[in-house]
């Protein structure tokens, strides 16, 4: 675990917030401060008032930094960085997304620890758990698995600390398992499914057969229910679905079901390291020379890991693709990929969009707020204003608290076809965000109190 701050200064600064609970502390404390936290009649809640009485507020990362997620964690955690240098420099990209920022948010310097969860959700638990109590993190952010996104829900809602999830993809998210603390931006599977469903009808036809291959937690269950329930409409039937654990070695036993069930089309619903072990061992059974394959999730660095052009023709749901910076609707988008490009010398996945994002739209909640208190951040979140993004204009549904957004198509592109070494698929289709969305209650969503 990383950390931007010394043990003796955490030390130090730990003491010198139990003196300020007092109300001899509290005088010595700035007026607004003061003001806000007493006479407003506020009792300490989560790590607030301590994590955001200095000059710095703090947020920890946690990330899977090893495993089979490993590639796309680290893309994420990128995203993170460049949001957290551009909201303290006051960045102009920030500004367009939050016109209150200046430099920090609040005016505080925020700083950050990263953690490898290693896509295990108890140790991205322990890991945020060490922030909240040692450094008084004012944010918890990081998943990529969603089984660790809804881990971090329940502690955030326990914990009383706000958690902005990265990315996760399962519908429990903001379903099942949301939280008053909890928020989500990025597309997941009721919204995958409902967009590309219809270009898969069109495009092959209805009475298909398919095939799924599912990862055996609650992003993959969750997406596989989405995408069998759109299909269903148009006649479409499951013959078998091979739901495997994460970090399976060899598919192989599951690929011969795939290929003995006379599919028409694949759909492939794993994520990072599996997908491309999957893929690639898919043609090796000669299944994709039979088959029609489906990515549902554009999961990314795939097309460049999976190689030889396998995803040529293959049609994938994402939430960004670098090339909308060339597209004038993205004024934002061009800004991001220009500064992501030059910091770390490739386009960005969309890991990184949505890593981004993630802060920028927190920053904007807690200047709107005008407060860290956490009760006030949440209901900033709530108020349903509408925020510039990388990928155009968004806001918050209240409900559930999850970002109402556009969905991205895109077909892979053959190699022959790439204009350089990252040009592997053309955007075909935006869909808005909304139509997409399921009513708010449907997965089962209650998010619980504000204290």
């Amino acid at each position: 675990m990383s950390k931007s701050k010394s043990n003796s200064y955490n030390n130090d600064r730990r003491n010198f917030l139990r003196t300020g609970l007092t109300v001899a502390g509290a005088l010595a404390l700035p007026t607004g401060f003061a003001s806000r936290a007493f006479a407003a009649n506020r009792p300490p809640i989560g790590t607030w008032p301590a994590g955001s009485s200095g000059h710095e507020v703090f947020i920890g990362i946690t990330v899977p930094r090893t495993g089979g997620y490993a590639l796309q964690g680290e893309d994420e955690l990128k995203g993170y960085m460049l949001a957290v240098e551009h909201i303290n420099e006051g960045h102009p990209l920030i500004r367009k997304i939050s016109p209150k920022t200046k430099k920090g948010v609040l005016g505080k310097k925020v700083v950050y620890g990263v953690a490898d969860s290693a896509a295990k959700p108890n140790e991205a638990v322990q890991a945020q758990q060490r922030f909240i109590s040692e450094n008084k993190a004012v944010l918890m952010t990081g998943a990529t698995s969603s089984a660790v996104a809804v881990a971090l829900n329940k502690l955030a809602q326990r914990e009383k600390v706000l958690y902005v999830s990265g990315i996760s993809g399962s519908n429990d998210t903001t379903g099942k398992d949301c939280v008053r603390y909890g928020f989500r931006q990025c597309f997941y599977g009721q919204t995958a499914a409902a967009a590309l469903g219809p270009v898969l009808v069109k495009t092959f036809g209805k009475n298909k057969k398919v095939a799924f291959m599912t990862p055996d937690y609650t992003y993959g269950h969750t997406v596989t229910k989405s995408f069998q329930d759109y299909l269903a409409q148009y006649g479409w039937t499951t013959v078998t679905d091979q739901v495997s654990p994460l970090g399976s070695p060899d598919f192989s036993s599951y690929l011969l079901n795939v290929a003995n069930s006379g599919a028409d089309v694949l759909i492939n619903v794993n994520w990072g390291h599996d997908a491309v072990l999957s893929i690639q061992q898919a043609k090796q059974f000669g299944i994709l020379d039979k088959m029609k394959l489906v990515v549902p999730y554009q999961v990314p660095f795939l097309a460049r890991e999976v190689g030889g052009g396998l995803l040529s023709g293959v049609y994938a749901a994402t939430d960004f693709w670098w090339t909308l910076a060339e597209d004038k609707k993205y004024p934002l988008a061009k800004m991001f990929v220009d500064a992501f490009d030059k910091k770390y010398g490739y386009k960005p996945q969309w890991g990184a969009e949505n890593a981004y994002m993630e802060f920028a739209l927190w920053a904007e909640a807690v200047e709107n707020a005008g407060t860290f208190y956490p009760p006030d951040v949440i209901k900033s979140y709530e108020a349903g204003r509408k925020i510039n993004s990388l990928v155009g204009e968004v806001s918050w549904r209240p409900q559930d608290h999850q970002l109402i957004r556009p969905v991205f198509i895109v077909k892979g592109k053959a190699p022959s076809a790439m204009r350089n070494k990252e040009d592997y698929w053309d955007v075909i289709e935006t869909v808005p965000g909304l139509p997409l969305m399921q009513k708010p209650d449907e997965f089962g969503c209650n998010l619980g109190s504000y204290t």
